[in-house]
């Protein structure tokens, strides 16, 4: 029976890491992410039903535009397997299969799932434009305020810790909304803050210390590769802007996150 409920999940997985490449694609040049139909971005063709099956459609399409032949990156494929696997990691970290299904431990994996996406959706952005979307980080923030609402239902003596998340929250917002009228921009560090509190809120303090040495050291390690070649090559000198620091914090933060349920549900 477990194969068959770890096969659902996965089957959503694929939809969801489907659902995240187009996202990425599409939120930074604001184009419709929910009533705009998917097509091919060579040809503008409509892709229809069967074209828009996660990993199936690839397969089945042979990795090409069923009407102008245009090769389909193979990274769409491989981010469709990531969601499915992903998913099914997760439901497995945290110990659901048919047996023990509760309220409880679903609404937790619902809350991961949302606020993976975020994460995800933030980290891509970034990686590809070196940017915090605006858009998705409200998203973010708003799944977050939700948690911790949750969470204090089930632990009301956490209200001071809640407390002090939400002025973190309303401090970094009203200094975003002063350098945006003063300035006319955004302001990548205060979004960078406002995406560590986010991360704080939902995956607490050991897995935020941990994601924040993590991304520190990966950073660290991409600026020194970055200076050795350009060494070698004699490229123009790496600029902190040029960094997409949301990008490492992001996928530290996932790959910390899994790591620690696991070792929270299997090990200790």
């Amino acid at each position: 029976m477990n194969i068959f409920l770890y096969a659902i999940i996965f089957i959503t997985g694929t939809v969801f890491g489907s659902f995240y490449t187009l996202a990425v694609y599409r939120i930074p040049k604001n184009i419709d992410i929910i009533r705009k139909h998917s097509y091919c971005p060579n040809c503008n063709h409509k892709l229809g039903f069967f074209e828009l099956i996660p990993v199936l459609s690839y397969i089945l399409l042979g990795g090409k535009c069923k009407h102008c032949k245009q090769k389909i990156r193979i990274r769409y494929l491989l981010l469709e397997l990531l969601g499915g696997i992903s998913f099914v990691v997760l439901a497995i970290a945290l110990k659901i299969n048919v047996y023990n299904l509760n309220i409880s431990t679903l609404v937790l994996y619902a809350f991961v799932i949302l606020y993976l996406t975020a994460i995800i959706l933030i980290s891509g952005i970034d990686k590809e434009y070196r940017k915090i979307d605006k858009r998705v980080l409200a998203y973010g923030i708003i799944i977050s305020i939700i948690y911790m609402i949750y969470l204090y239902t089930i632990d009301p003596t956490s209200i001071y810790r809640y407390a002090i998340y939400l002025a973190l929250y309303i401090i970094l917002l009203s200094l975003d909304t002063f350098f945006l009228r003063r300035y006319a921009k955004d302001s990548y560090i205060i979004n960078i803050l406002i995406l560590l509190n986010m991360i704080l809120i939902v995956t607490e303090v050991e897995i935020f210390i941990m994601t924040v040495i993590m991304s520190a050291m990966a950073i660290l390690i991409y600026i020194l590769l970055r200076k050795t070649l350009q060494k070698n090559v004699g490229n123009k000198k790496l600029k902190f802007e040029e960094i997409p620091i949301g990008f490492y914090i992001g996928a530290s933060n996932i790959i910390v996150l899994f790591m620690m349920t696991f070792i929270t549900n299997y090990c200790i």
